[in-house]
């Protein structure tokens, strides 16, 4: 085992202070470039059309929860004061095989929507007399012109349903609500998912103002305040994961280079659950004499690596031995730990430099006390993830980061939606 050549590829993935606010620099100035001019930033800066709920809100409220194969729809009574009770929850597959599918090239946009729709009637108990408001989290590429009116671009995640592409997916519903006899359902909002986890994590606690999802995939949102101008606040998208004022490593430049989508993601690239896995396994094959190979590895390996407190790194072992079909050696998996660590750490690291180069943006110099709401299995689940955001916010802000703290938000996609149903839009 040759340790040097081992520790100069875990220091490709260490990020350090001078670094870290480096990009938070440049995350501040795309922001601010983005919103006077979003073709000169990395960052989408997409309208939401929403602004925070006031935490007083009131009533029962329906949510479409519509971001992959399984769909659900939620019924949920608003108390105010940030408490909220969820009525009736109805959950199904989009695609059963040998049944139906409903995402195939085959399907219909009719199809689809009448099945949506009969999930509706369902979370309502075929109550056709009260009305009810309907908030619809949307996670595909979408055109907003306002709150309602959300264009599919283009669908991704394998869906493929003829006739929705082009058209505005609240109107789509609604035909389909009424066809079906709901037209007591009205359709109001739609949302991005991570516009979602802020809605849900301000509605309970005031004074959080940026939102993320840490998982899967990444992206961010904040409320941009718009200060000096006459605009009513508004929460900015920033489709986070595409910010590219980040220098990659010489890992991160093969993974971009075998990625579906080269030169776009960088950060994405750098921080989600599903490339982790994949850069792991990057230096890996380099590290252990085998870069013709390719291992499989996940951020579930990862977190099962990191978990491993036995002294001969039993579950490390067993892991490496079966990827590598070879013998480990106890410093070979003292090594492997390590690179897990660096690798992990570095995403957390990252995506607490944008959440620092927001508050620069908000805040300037002086920080006020507030929270910053995260959702995701990499947040709530990945070892040393929150501490590394923690350290890092310090590492960036000083003693100022003492004003922050992040909070996870888990139940973001549903409580959300019936928000952004209950507030007035945002023109």
């Amino acid at each position: 085992m040759n340790k040097q050549k081992f520790q100069c590829m875990i220091d490709e993935f260490t990020v350090n202070q001078e670094e870290l606010q480096q990009i938070s620099a440049a995350f501040r100035r795309d922001i601010e470039m983005g919103l006077v001019d979003e073709q000169t930033s990395s960052l989408r800066m997409l309208k939401s059309y929403v602004g925070l709920p006031a935490g007083t809100e009131q009533g029962e409220f329906l949510a479409l929860d519509f971001g992959g194969t399984n769909i659900r729809v939620l019924r949920i009574k608003l108390h105010g004061h940030g408490q909220f009770e969820i009525l009736k929850k109805v959950a199904k597959p989009l695609r059963v095989q040998g049944i139906y599918d409903f995402i195939d090239a085959q399907a219909k946009a009719e199809d689809l929507f009448d099945f949506i729709a009969g999930l509706v009637d369902e979370a309502i108990d075929e109550n056709h007399e009260q009305e009810f408001l309907l908030g619809h989290t949307f996670s595909f590429p979408s055109e907003q012109t306002n709150l309602y009116n959300a264009k599919l671009i283009i669908w991704t995640k394998e869906f493929a349903t003829q006739g929705v592409e082009g058209q505005v997916v609240n109107d789509l519903l609604r035909e389909a609500l009424v066809r079906n006899g709901v037209g007591n359902v009205r359709p109001t909002a739609v949302i991005n998912d991570t516009v979602a986890v802020l809605l849900a994590a301000a509605y309970k606690q005031s004074s959080t103002y940026i939102g993320s999802i840490y998982a899967t995939g990444h992206n961010t949102c904040y409320l941009e305040p718009y200060k000096g101008e006459a605009k009513a606040r508004m929460i900015i998208n920033l489709e986070s994961g595409a910010f590219n004022k980040i220098a990659p490593n010489t890992y991160d430049k093969i993974l971009d280079e075998q990625s579906e989508k080269p030169n776009e993601q960088r950060l994405e690239k750098m921080v989600s659950g599903r490339y982790l896995g994949v850069l792991f396994g990057l230096v890996i094959a380099n590290g252990f004499g085998a870069s013709n190979k390719s291992y499989d590895f996940t951020s579930i390996d990862l977190s099962a690596i990191l978990s491993d407190k036995t002294t001969a790194l039993d579950d490390v072992k067993k892991i490496m031995e079966v990827k590598l079909e070879r013998t480990i050696l106890q410093e070979e998996c003292e090594w492997v730990k390590a690179l897990a660590e660096a690798i992990v750490v570095r995403s957390a690291r990252l995506v607490a430099a944008t959440f620092a180069g927001i508050i620069w943006h908000l805040d300037g110099d002086t920080v006020r006390k507030q929270h910053i709401a995260v959702d995701g299995s990499l947040y709530e689940k990945m070892p040393l993830c929150v501490e590394s955001i923690q350290k890092a916010l310090y590492d960036i802000l000083g003693e100022q980061a003492s004003a922050l703290d992040t909070v996870l938000e888990n139940g973001g996609s549903g409580l959300g939606a019936a928000i952004a149903s209950a507030i007035e839009p945002v023109t």
